[in-house]
């Protein structure tokens, strides 16, 4: 009995080597590495430059001579402008971004002064020019998406306005009467949203609402046939700016791994 369990247990243990060996081998399984999400960093210092558009709206009433004109007139201009800018942002939380910036902008925004005569007859008028205009502030923002960067800024801003003759409105002749040049100052809060590009790395694109509110001041107009009086004028600025923007970035783009 004993030769019969052994001869059977060694004839079912050769059985079963036979068939292992003629089972395929077993392909290893592959495992493949976790996906690199790879975003956009914000962190960094950037130059850019572009152009707009924009409004300035004004209101100035003459002081100091009974005999100008009394009460408040307003008036406007409008056009075009470049401008450069140079900022530096800090990403975190990871979503947040704050950052400082200082931009210098060339105008070429202008329209007509007018100023009341004695009794409020014909007057006179003046093309007045916005010759540029400065700002520093600083924005946070929130992105929206890795490439998509939405923003509120604000800070101080100057704009310089060019003098100009006054010309009759009468006979459209020069009058003797002088507006001087004059640099306003103020604050400014701004909205906009900035978004990555693909073309090459760093470059962003970036578009900006800004309104600007400058104190008044009392201007001398000199040689008036008035009389010597002021003019106490007060300016509110919008633009609309859109700017390619070059990020220097510190380290390259962030990357997640999941």
């Amino acid at each position: 009995m004993k030769k019969l369990l052994i001869s059977t247990a060694v004839t079912l243990g050769l059985a079963g080597s036979a068939l292992a060996a003629d089972l395929p081998a077993q392909t290893p399984v592959y495992k493949a590495p976790p996906p690199v999400l790879v975003t956009t960093n914000w962190t960094g210092c950037y130059i850019a430059a572009g152009g707009g558009y924009g409004m300035f709206d004004q209101r100035h009433s003459p002081v100091g001579n009974p005999a100008a004109t009394t009460g408040e007139s307003d008036t406007a201009g409008k056009g075009w402008f470049g401008t450069v800018q140079a900022g530096c942002d800090y990403q975190f939380a990871p979503t947040w971004v704050v950052g400082v910036f200082g931009d210098y902008d060339l105008s070429g925004l202008k329209g007509n002064y007018l100023s009341g005569a004695p009794g409020g007859g014909f007057g006179a008028f003046g093309e007045e020019k916005m010759k540029d205009a400065w700002a520093v502030g600083a924005r946070v923002g929130y992105l929206v998406f890795p490439k998509l960067l939405t923003y509120v800024a604000g800070g101080y801003t100057q704009a310089r306005f060019d003098g100009f003759t006054f010309i009759d409105n009468r006979t459209l002749a020069a009058t003797t009467s002088i507006m001087p040049a004059a640099t306003y100052s103020g604050w400014f809060l701004g909205t906009g949203y900035e978004y990555a590009l693909d073309l090459l790395p760093g470059l962003f694109w970036k578009t900006e609402y800004r309104y600007s509110s400058f104190r008044s001041q009392d201007l001398p107009i000199t040689a008036s046939t008035l009389g010597p009086y002021t003019e106490r004028v007060q300016k509110d600025i919008q633009t609309v700016r859109t700017e390619l923007v070059y990020r220097f970035n510190w380290g390259g783009p962030i990357v997640a791994r999941y």
